[in-house]
Parts: C-alpha cells; structure tokens; sequence
C-alpha cells in the first residue's frame, strides 16, 4: 500500500515537473513601448508606414504631442491622436506621438519632430500654446495645429483648433436639469487653470439654469496643478461619490482620466445619470454605460483631421480654426429621453447658434 501510494505521488512529481517546463519554455508578452522621453532621438510609437523617412518630399508625416496628460485618456488626448492617425493614413503618411512627461520638456518634444522632418505637428492642450508659437517662428515650413490654443494674434503656419465649449456646456446643463429628479445635479472637472475646463462649467451650469433657475449644483475643480489634474480617476470617483452622498443624480464629467473616474464612479449608482465630455464617451467608456445619457462633444477627431487635409490642399487657415460642438446620441438611453426634452434641446441649440440664446461664459471674466 505504501509502496502504491509513493508511486502514484511520485507520478504526480513528474507531471508537475513536466508543466513547469512547458512554461518556463514560453517567453513572456513584452511590455508596450512607451513614447520617447525628451532626451531620446526619435520620436515613438509609428503608426503607418514605419520606415519611412520623414525627411523625404515624397513622405507625409503628423506628429503629435500631448501635453502632461495620456495618449489613451480616452477623451481629449485620444480624440486629438485618432483624427492625427486617421489624417496621415488618408495621405499614405505615418503618425508618431510623444506623451510629455514633464511641462519643461515641451519644446524638446516638438523639436524632435521638427528636426526629423515631419510636415505638420499637433500639439494638445492649452499649457502647450506659447511652447507651439515659439516652435511655429523657429520652423516656419512646417503646419502646426494648436489643439486649444486661442490665437490673439496669427501666425502664418500656426493655427489654433478651438471650440465654444460653453455651447455643448450648456446643452448638457439643460439634459440634467431635465433628468435630474432631486433638483441637485454634479459636475467633477479638471482644473481651472484651462479656459475650456472653466467653459464647460460655465455652460453646463448656465444650461442648467436655463431650464431651472432654482437648481442645485455641486461643481469640483481638481485641487491639483495641470501635471495630475488630467489623470486622477481615483479624486473622480470620490468626488463623485460625496456629491452622490448628497442628492446628486446626474453627474457631468469633464477632465481626461479625472472624468472617466467620476463616470464609472456615478455608473454603480442606481438612479444617476451621467454625461461624458470631449467625444461621445460611448464608445470609449463602455464601464459608463449604466448611466451615460450623453457627452458634451467638441468634435476634436474630425478638426484635426480637416486641418491636416487642408495642409495638403495648400489653403491652411492661419488664426483660429472653430471646430463643432454638441451633444452626443442618446444610445440606450434613446427611449428613455422624451420627445419633449429632444424638442426642447433642439430649440436650444437653435438659439445658441443664432445667438438667440447665450451661454453665460465671459472668457475674460
């Protein structure tokens, strides 16, 4: 019997020994590259057409650096780079990004594109607007798309990609108060260091009280600086969490990672609605769908992408390029959204765009 049982653990030795060589045997996936820091020669993460030579007449390449927040923030930065991806594949070109990992090294980030060759180099954020002017004086043949950077004054190869976040703002604002059944409606924002954060704040609320003059709303900047305002989900999620706790049910979140936190936080309560921001978070936030309604959109896909053709179309506007804003599809929310309330968004929007009806912002004030 023991004999027996000695034999059939040492069986089961062998076995074991036998799995564990079969996968000592397979290598381990590599981990993805990361964009090229500041000090490294080229720029990373090719696209398209990945040995090409950005120095040759006969290659079309885009550039695009971001500023301190990530590529795959899934709103503003990814949104930026899809429409750079989409616009260099058109024109049989290649797309590379830089991820800045430090404020300091913006203007070594872009002169790694410039220095390679590339035509047109799209840099995003508001932080990034004085860095991208200086670059647009020192390398005056190449395109330069400021992803919003107001331009106070042109430049000839430089222009500004910005939209009336106040607009789409406001559209939002209006939804909530409409859906809000506690009177008290949320929003969990990046910092108010960047003008277009600050309008789509105003907007939202202003919207909000469109609809409501005696509305309640609870509205959170981040309390950091721009190097974590943009990628904290876990501040999102709190945030978002209190003002739950105290009668929010409709939250708006408008801050890169920040947001996505704030959505995915309000999507585990019963009863709250939320509405994304930049590009219609559908279908990059699928953990948000429980209570995504809509997103406050500035289409920046499609502008990076009309800026790029118009490089190669020689008709690049100088100064500021508007792109469009407004609100995303309901999806799943379709027939839960009255056709009074569709109604009522559509009359809105008539207004803001005829001027009939005014958001509120005052970006001097």
């Amino acid at each position: 019997m023991i004999k027996n049982r000695l034999g059939l653990l040492l069986s089961i030795f062998a076995v074991l020994l036998l799995l564990l060589a079969a996968c000592g045997g397979q290598e381990a996936e590599p981990a993805a590259e990361e964009s090229a820091p500041a000090e490294e020669a080229a720029p990373a993460e090719e696209t398209s057409n990945e040995d090409a030579d950005c120095s040759s007449d006969e290659v079309f390449c885009v550039g695009l650096v971001t500023d301190v927040g990530e590529i795959d923030d899934k709103s503003f930065n990814q949104s930026a780079w899809e429409g750079a991806q989409s616009a260099a594949a058109a024109a049989g070109g290649k797309a590379d990004f830089i991820e800045t990992q430090d404020a300091k090294d913006y203007g070594a980030n872009i002169g790694l594109f410039a220095n390679n060759g590339y035509d047109v180099i799209v840099t995003v954020g508001f932080a990034m607007g004085e860095a991208t002017a200086e670059a647009a004086a020192q390398y005056p043949d190449i395109k330069f798309i400021g992803v919003d950077q107001f331009q106070g004054e042109p430049i000839d190869n430089l222009a500004g990609l910005v939209f009336n976040e106040d607009k789409s703002g406001f559209l939002a604002g209006a939804l909530a108060a409409m859906l809000t059944e506690s009177g008290k409606i949320a929003a969990v924002l990046g910092t108010d260091l960047v003008p277009p954060v600050v309008a789509f704040k105003e907007g939202y609320e202003g919207g909000a009280r469109f609809i409501n003059p005696d509305i309640e709303y609870i509205s959170t900047y981040h309390p950091g600086g721009m190097d974590v305002a943009f990628t904290d989900p876990e501040w999102g999620a709190s945030t978002t969490k209190q003002a739950v706790d105290q009668g929010a049910d409709v939250v708006f979140g408008a801050g890169g990672k920040t947001g996505n936190g704030a959505l995915i936080e309000a999507a585990g309560n019963d009863g709250v609605f939320c509405i994304g921001v930049d590009t219609d978070q559908w279908e990059t936030v699928p953990e948000a769908h429980p209570c995504l309604v809509s997103s406050a959109m500035k289409l920046i896909t499609p502008g990076v992408e009309d800026l790029v053709a118009a490089v190669q179309a020689g008709d690049f506007p100088a100064g500021n390029f508007f792109g469009a804003a407004g609100l995303a599809p309901f999806h799943d929310f379709e027939d839960q959204i009255s056709q009074e309330i569709k109604d009522k968004l559509a009359e809105i929007d008539a207004g803001l765009q005829d001027g009939s009806i005014e958001t509120g912002y005052n970006p001097g004030g």
